[in-house]
């Protein structure tokens, strides 16, 4: 453990060991964690309102996540710090998850904290849900007759337990304790007047916060707030999380997280929360180029083999959709040497080569078990030339597939595969061609590697494509440093994973962008990096009909299953009967 004492402040890169860890409200999922973080004597304890940069140690996440103080201790000649935390995305539900004796990497105290009242001071507090944390720590720190506390939470209260008195009042959502409603039903401006304060201190949600900006400037008191911001760093280095006031822009973490109340500039219009409107049965159903599929999640080809192989492990009758193998006229071997190559914490880079046993056999042999299933069956098709791709979409229309994948995207063969995806004029003229041959509805799939993207979308659509996916893997190179050369033989292998996510995500915004403007039921197929329900939202919301997962599948094999469940799940909780009440939102 490092620690840095200076005067009566310190701080601390070190790692600290979970005390305990326990859910404070039986409504949310809030939770109380508890480091020890060892014995060596500090000059003073953290000033009321600074923070914690905290992160699991060995976490995948990159960034730590910020935490206010809500609570230290000394015990035994052992230094305690506890912490208020709502369960919210990733690094706060891995935190959720800590075991006693657990590590943590911690970084802090840092930030300003709360300036302290004059002694003639008459004290408002007030705390809104998690935000009650750094509040009640100050409270802590003043005389027990010297303030009076408002608490307002969703369900229920927490955290209010070291408070050396009750909080004058409590109100909640839920109307389960205290006064029904929300911080307006028990503080106001008159009461602000009425109760002779003079300086109000305040941490709590955005509403929470303006509404607390506005009685305070009508009632002419001062008030200084404990702000949130999304961080990197938390010293001040990368300016992400800045806090716009009258003086310009703050950095959170090193000029606040406290600031004058009077000198933040909120937001006009505080963005609501997307809720739809309709009451009654969840229908998943979602249409692409005519053909139905029950669910808007389809296994991506390359990744599920024919479906088959994971029968023992999930039920596939509850996939919307299974594309198969990429398919070539004639067996393909694949690519020697290293093949995948696990890119840590992010993805995976793969050199399959599109081994297969070629169209033919897949008719005769991998159909069935594939059209069994009860999923809609999607035949993944690539080659070397036109007339091979053309000779392929034959065999596959006499067969009773539901529909082709064109791939034009696969970055790990030297011949054909990616290199007509590439410019707009090859795709279409491959693309006009396969759909002159036949009669099954066709889906191109795009490389995210090509110049023109849109450009290639739009000329595969004018060429007769039914339907669009995309992105196929990018192209990335991995090193083997103990012998200086490529880890895969032909340089170049295809890189997926939930680090592609983000860039993959925009492209299927501009792509569904162009290609929808005039045709608002053309479909695209989005995937790329989803690994969870939230991740396949996102990619509906970019104007996606459908997703494909794919490595995905690798580390969980009920990922799709899973997320299927979560976007049923979602769709009850916003309201919305169909896909298509929030499909291409942003679009």
């Amino acid at each position: 453990m490092v620690i840095f004492v200076s005067g009566n402040s310190w701080s601390i890169s070190t790692t600290g060991t979970v005390d305990q860890r326990g859910r404070v409200d039986t409504w949310s999922d809030r939770f109380t964690l508890s480091l020890n973080i060892g014995s060596k004597k500090v000059a003073a304890p953290p000033v009321p309102g600074q923070f914690f940069m905290l992160r699991k140690k060995g976490s995948k996440n990159v960034l730590a996540r910020p935490f206010s103080l809500y609570r230290y201790l000394e015990r035994f000649g052992e230094m305690y710090l506890d912490f208020i935390i709502a369960k919210k995305g990733n690094g706060t539900e891995e935190l959720s998850e800590l075991e006693q004796g657990e590590k943590v990497d911690i970084m802090g105290p840092l930030g300003n904290g709360f300036p302290l009242p004059d002694a003639n001071d008459r004290v408002c507090i007030v705390g809104g849900g998690v935000g009650v944390a750094p509040v009640v720590n100050l409270a802590t720190r003043l005389p027990e007759d010297s303030y009076d506390f408002y608490a307002c939470f969703k369900y229920s209260s927490f955290g209010l337990w070291d408070l050396p008195k009750r909080p004058f009042r409590v109100a909640t959502e839920s109307g389960l304790e205290g006064t029904k409603g929300t911080l307006e039903a028990i503080l106001d401006v008159n009461i602000l007047k009425e109760r002779g304060y003079t300086i109000v201190y305040a941490c709590g949600p955005t509403p929470m916060l303006k509404y607390v900006q506005t009685i305070c400037k009508e009632a002419n008191v001062k008030s200084y707030f404990s702000m949130e911001s999304r961080m990197a760093c938390g010293v001040g280095a990368c300016l992400g999380c800045t806090v716009k006031t009258i003086e310009g822009n703050k950095r959170c973490c090193k000029d606040g997280p406290v600031f004058l109340g009077e000198s933040v500039i909120f937001e006009d219009e505080i963005p609501k929360v997307l809720q739809g409107e309709n009451e009654g049965p969840i229908d998943l159903s979602v249409r692409i180029a005519g053909v139905r599929f029950t669910n808007p999640v389809i296994a991506s080809s390359g990744t599920f083999g024919y479906g088959v192989e994971y029968k023992n492990y999930i039920n596939l009758g509850l996939l919307g959709g299974i594309c198969s193998k990429g398919l070539t006229l004639e067996p393909r071997a694949g690519n020697d040497g290293v093949r995948v190559y696990e890119v840590s914490g992010v993805g995976m880079m793969n050199s399959i080569g599109l081994e297969n046993p070629g169209i033919k056999h897949f008719i005769d042999n991998e159909l069935a078990p594939m059209l069994a299933t009860g999923a809609v069956v999607i035949a993944n098709l690539s080659g070397s030339s036109v007339e091979d791709y053309v000779a392929g979409a034959k065999l596959l229309d006499g067969s009773k597939v539901d529909m082709i994948e064109l791939n034009i995207s696969c970055p790990n063969v030297k011949a054909g595969g990616m290199s007509f995806g590439m410019m707009p004029e090859a795709a279409e003229e491959v693309t006009r061609a396969v759909k002159e041959v036949t009669g099954k509805p066709l889906m191109v799939k795009l490389t995210p590697n090509a110049p023109d993207l849109v450009g290639v979308a739009l000329a595969v659509k004018a060429a007769g494509a039914d339907a669009i996916s995309l992105v196929n893997t990018f192209q990335a190179l991995a090193v083997d440093i103990e012998t200086g050369k490529p880890v895969f033989n032909n340089t170049y292998a295809g890189y997926s994973g939930p680090g592609i996510k983000p860039i993959a995500l925009r492209m299927v915004h501009e792509v569904a962008k162009a290609v929808c403007r005039d045709d608002p039921d053309y479909a695209v197929v989005g995937l790329g990096g989803i690994t969870t329900w939230q991740d396949a939202v996102e990619y509906i919301m970019a104007g996606a009909t459908a997703v494909q997962i794919g490595t995905a599948t690798f580390a969980n094999p009920k990922a799709m299953i899973e997320i299927i469940s979560g976007i049923d799940g979602y769709m009850r909780q916003k309201k919305f009967r169909t896909v298509e009440e929030f499909r291409g939102i942003l679009v």
